[in-house]
């Protein structure tokens, strides 16, 4: 599962040729989610504040992470995307 990013241990993954819809997947600690890139749905369980970090980082970046949802269900590497500041 290659991991695409990290910022305030959040480490953010994809998985190649993953389950529809696209999605990336979170952990911090011993938490763990995905998010649906299209709407922000969260399947699993976060700390209120890490939620609202990763929907910052995904406003900023969901098209790169479309890019990246795109390759990887192509079988092809995904490009690491740069953390929140």
């Amino acid at each position: 599962m290659p991991q695409i990013s990290e910022f305030y241990g959040i480490a953010i993954y994809m998985y190649i040729n993953d389950h529809q819809p696209p999605h990336f997947h979170v952990k911090y600690n011993d938490y763990e989610a995905f998010v649906n890139i299209d709407n922000g749905v969260v399947k699993g369980e976060l700390p209120r504040r890490v939620i609202n970090l990763v929907f910052e980082w995904l406003d900023a970046h969901k098209d790169e992470l479309m890019d990246n949802w795109k390759r990887l269900q192509n079988y092809e590497s995904p490009i690491k995307i740069k953390p929140l500041d």
